[in-house]
């Protein structure tokens, strides 16, 4: 048997390990059948509240601005609701092994091959979260000044302490505490943001975006880039959220549940989005929106903003706890999670009250579609071949043993996919910061995306073969 992996505290008592506000014992080590729990259902409301957030109002707004009528951004945003199928069902892997997505990956890019990925990952989870931290910042600074308790820089720090001080204490508690959260932070967003999308959607302009909804094939493959950028940023993450499960869960229920999750709530703030940019100037997306709302619902707004970055920053400070974990941290999940945290706080301090890079950091973030969209191509193409089932003792093996060390700690196929996904992804890249060669020659599209399916398919001609399904250990 593989020698195992020095991170675990699990004890395998039971869901005491896992408990509503009490610091989650497990970490990337491989959840004990006597401490698994919950159902199908949770993973509904895990992805439905983490996902009601602003940002789907802006990305319906941004498929407007690229030249879109009102339906043709709703057929993008629909389209977009709908890969949350392909998100779920990455966390299929999570109920055989107990594990992390981060630590699965291991067998389609080998031991070592995998820690470049596990690097940028965590560099993305940290990222947005820091977006988010500070877009729920500015809101709740905002608020407290129409409260008359003050403006500057005491109250945007105040705002900032209270907006990181949910999070991490959420995050901290970990996984069972994750879910309880995100399940009633759902039931009031929802409510909120239903108000907003009842409010914003009469005075839709339903021609209204360029020119006769032209948007050309430009237009179309931006919004599309938009729209998919999000959903695919979860892909190293949903097996953190399956990986409590017990073994019996139905995997179609698995897939059902987190995909309509997902799907309902970005859909429907995508489409309010998409309704506010044909009736107003949505440069500030805050205040485009807030210009269309009554007097009486600004509160409310404030607080739905707020309210939907510290969603979304949960489910991210979690993963990246987790993340550090695969990348070596000899750390329990609660102490390495206060490295993201303080990198977080000096991300967002620095954002707040230095200099305004969050722009930079969005366009940072964006252009890592080259990395992920392949990355997810060869880690489902792999996740199918297997049919789902690892060696888990070798997924969490040390030194050069285990199958999946293969001969250099690399997996060939995987990496040779992963180079070759993201050429391609990185030749029809259109973005602030880089556009591919094959831009122009394509008719101006941005193509990132395929990326996913190009390095998906040499993968599967490069591994059919030579990838077995392992028993389920």
């Amino acid at each position: 048997m593989a020698q195992q992996a020095p991170v675990s505290t699990g004890t395998g008592t039971g869901v005491t390990s896992d408990e509503v506000f009490r610091v989650e014992t497990h970490g990337i080590d491989p959840i004990p059948e006597a401490d698994r729990h919950g159902s199908a259902k949770d993973l509904f409301w895990l992805w439905f509240g983490s996902n009601l957030t602003f940002t789907y109002v802006i990305n319906g707004a941004l498929a407007v601005s690229f030249g879109l009528s009102f339906w043709q951004a709703v057929t993008v945003v629909v389209i977009g609701g709908l890969s949350f199928f392909v998100i779920s069902a990455a966390g299929l892997s999570g109920i055989r092994t107990g594990t992390a997505t981060l630590v699965i990956s291991r067998a389609a890019f080998g031991i070592l091959g995998n820690f470049p990925a596990g690097l940028l990952n965590w560099v993305v989870s940290i990222g947005y979260t820091v977006v988010n931290t500070v877009v729920g910042t500015l809101a709740l600074e905002v608020l407290l000044a129409d409260l008359g308790l003050g403006g500057g820089h005491t109250a945007r720090a105040l705002a900032l302490a209270v907006t990181l001080a949910m999070t991490f204490a959420v995050a901290l508690w970990g996984h069972a505490t994750v879910q309880l959260a995100e399940r009633w932070l759902a039931y009031v967003l929802a409510a909120g943001f239903g108000v907003l999308v009842l409010l914003l959607l009469p005075g839709t302009e339903s021609g209204g975006g360029g020119a006769a909804g032209g948007g050309g094939f430009s237009g179309w493959t931006l919004a599309f880039v938009v729209m998919l950028a999000g959903p695919f940023s979860y892909l190293p993450m949903p097996a953190d959220y399956t990986r409590y499960l017990p073994r019996d869960t139905s995997l179609r229920s698995i897939t059902l549940s987190g995909a309509l999750g997902g799907m309902v709530s970005s859909v429907a703030l995508g489409v309010a989005g998409a309704a506010a940019a044909t009736q107003a100037d949505m440069t500030d997306a805050v205040a485009g929106v807030e210009g269309l709302l009554p007097g009486w619902f600004r509160p409310v707004f404030l607080l739905l903003v707020l309210g939907g970055s510290v969603t979304n920053s949960i489910l991210t400070l979690y993963s990246s706890s987790l993340n550090l974990q695969v990348l070596g941290v000899p750390w329990s999940r609660a102490k390495a999670i206060v490295i993201s945290v303080v990198v977080t706080a000096l991300g967002s301090l620095g954002a707040l009250f230095l200099t305004d890079f969050t722009e930079s950091l969005l366009g940072f973030l964006s252009l890592l579609i080259i990395v992920f969209a392949p990355w997810g191509g060869v880690f489902l193409a792999d996740m199918l071949l297997r049919r789902c089932r690892y060696d888990t003792d070798a997924l969490h093996a040390t030194g050069r043993t285990g199958a999946y060390w293969y001969r250099t700690g690399c997996h060939p196929a995987g990496m040779a996919a992963l180079v070759t996904g993201m050429a391609f992804a990185a030749l029809t890249c259109d973005s602030e910061l880089w556009t591919g060669p094959l831009v122009a020659p394509l008719g101006g599209g941005d193509l990132t995306l395929l990326g996913s399916l190009v390095s998906g398919l040499t993968y599967w001609a490069l591994a059919r073969r030579t990838v077995p399904a392992a028993p389920v250990t």
